[in-house]
């Protein structure tokens, strides 16, 4: 399987459309993404790592898995990346509103949609057997 981090990605293929001053980062260009992805993505066995969902096309997926966070620790998580101000404010919002997990079930097949507990390194562990236990019946019902 290959992974793919869209962040690093467009970083490296400079896959933005300008600068937003207000959250002090840059604004990806969706498209530009999805053309770079497009030849990877149909070849298939690609896991796709970002913080949304709601651009890429449904036939790309299997599976989607959203990280969940508690405020207590993504508060400190993300002030640690140095988020700030307005930026801080709104990623805890998105948390609170459940705004990432709702955009993937609205843009893929509810069954194929689950949330992970991401707050410990524990948390992390069991994300990962359970994510490699769906990838190893995946290609044991597809190969």
């Amino acid at each position: 399987m290959t992974y793919i981090n869209v962040g690093d990605m467009a970083k490296e293929g400079e896959l933005y459309e300008g600068f937003d001053e207000e959250y002090d980062c840059p604004i990806l260009d969706e498209d530009r993404v999805i053309d770079e992805l497009e030849d990877k993505m149909s070849e298939g066995g690609v896991i796709v790592d970002y913080h949304g969902c709601d651009f890429f096309p449904e036939r790309w997926f299997h599976i989607v898995f959203v990280l969940r966070t508690e405020n207590s620790f993504l508060y400190d998580r993300l002030e640690s990346r140095g988020y700030k101000g307005k930026k801080l404010q709104d990623n805890i919002q998105c948390e609170i509103f459940q705004t990432l997990y709702e955009e993937a079930m609205l843009s893929y097949r509810e069954e194929i949609v689950h949330q992970l507990p991401s707050n410990t390194p524990e948390d992390l562990e069991r994300n990962l057997d359970q994510i490699m236990q769906w990838i190893e019946q995946w290609m044991k019902d597809n190969n």
